[in-house]
């Protein structure tokens, strides 16, 4: 039976979860400052997961390493004042009602990252659905090496199509239960007994089967370079860096939406640039993508996966255009908005489907960047938990 990388962890949680505890993923709203400053305000003098981490939209600030500085003096108080209680040996369920009603569930522990690889054609347990941008985890890493907590944003996708190993009905008691600030919904949080966490142990183990290289958790966007950014910092003088604390979701949760990322290229010609994906991709293809500009819309077709397409002829068409760039949008309205300007076009098209999600992984190692997301921002992961790493 092979040994599986999933582990009860040591978790740290107030002994009294408010709405001013959890806070978004930091990677979200990251052109929306406003955004973060207003959480600010809501959390006011209380303790948060807001100064315990640093939100993507101050990376490139004047004062980033002052912001790190207070990151982990807070962590450091944190822990000296009582903030924290620890549940030893813990797994946690957890149900997050999204703000569309509907609830998603999954179970916190650590995983090993000795049986993560990122790299394409890994054949580790863990693996990364699509291309991880090394050039984000330098300046993450800068951020979690000095830090003595981690406070995960990562969701580790299983393709579990029996609802084996989530818990349904779990027994252990209520750690937290409250509302989700800035339009989040709710959360709800509570032990697995000592009989539930072997339960998940053992159907993981059956996910797994016999196989010799089994993809049994996958690590999409949502927290793979945080996954990376941990593997990058483990020290042999700090055995608990090793692990990383993630929560496991079933890929065919009915809450868990995959939608696809877009393309937006702004300071180019909208002609110039749809002509140039006409013939750079031709005529007859098996795809569509629409391509959207101020004064209309054209459509191109491709083969294969459509994100990887696209993505590959704006890397080439860019590299003659420093003045243009790309971003990764969510949301088709956000693509229309943006496409009304001048000077830029959006490129739309169709997403993966859960079921083609791990055979693509396993068959090609990993898909392009940036090629979906799971869920509207407001349905990411909020911080919650937290665990020692030092």
């Amino acid at each position: 039976m092979k040994n599986i990388p999933f582990y009860p962890a040591d978790i740290l949680l107030p002994p009294q979860v408010t709405e001013k505890w959890p806070v978004i993923a930091c990677d979200q709203f990251t052109s929306e400052p406003e955004y973060w400053k207003a959480a600010g305000e809501f959390v006011g003098d209380s303790p948060s997961t807001l100064k315990i981490t640093l939100p993507e939209v101050w990376l490139t600030s004047s004062d980033v390493d002052k912001r790190t500085e207070a990151v982990n003096s807070e962590m450091k108080k944190y822990l000296d004042s009582g903030v924290l209680t620890e549940y030893k040996n813990a797994v946690v369920y957890v149900e997050r009602t999204q703000p569309d009603g509907r609830v998603r569930r999954g179970v916190v522990g650590a995983v090993d990252l000795s049986e993560y690889d990122y790299t394409p054609g890994a054949k580790t347990m863990i693996r990364a659905t699509e291309g991880t941008v090394l050039s984000r985890i330098p300046p993450r890493v800068k951020i979690r090496k000095d830090a003595p907590l981690e406070l995960p944003h990562i969701m580790i996708l299983i393709d579990d199509p029996d609802n084996t190993v989530i818990p349904k009905n779990p027994d252990g008691s209520i750690l937290y239960d409250t509302d989700l600030m800035a339009g989040g919904g709710h959360i709800r949080g509570s032990l697995v007994s000592e009989s539930g966490v072997k339960n998940i142990i053992s159907a993981l183990e059956n996910l797994a089967g016999d196989r010799e290289s089994p993809l049994l958790f996958a690590v999409g966007g949502d927290g793979n370079h945080s996954l990376a950014t941990a593997k990058a910092c483990v020290s042999e003088e700090f055995p608990l860096s090793r692990f990383a604390l993630a929560e496991v979701v079933n890929i065919h949760d009915p809450a868990l939406d995959f939608e696809p990322i877009y393309r937006v290229v702004f300071g180019v010609d909208p002609a110039d640039i749809i002509a140039a994906a006409k013939r750079h991709f031709g005529a007859g293809n098996e795809k569509t993508v629409k391509c959207l500009y101020n004064e209309g819309e054209d459509e191109i077709t491709v083969n294969g996966l459509p994100a990887g397409a696209v993505q590959s002829f704006i890397d080439e068409y860019l590299t003659a255009r420093p003045d243009a760039y790309c971003d990764y949008i969510h949301g088709e309205d956000t693509v229309r908005k943006l496409s009304s300007e001048k000077n830029t076009v959006g490129f739309i098209f169709d997403g993966i489907g859960k079921s083609e999600l791990f055979p693509y992984v396993e068959k090609y190692g990993s898909l392009p960047r940036k090629t979906f997301s799971m869920g509207e921002a407001r349905d990411k992961r909020y911080y919650m938990e937290c665990r020692k790493i030092k």
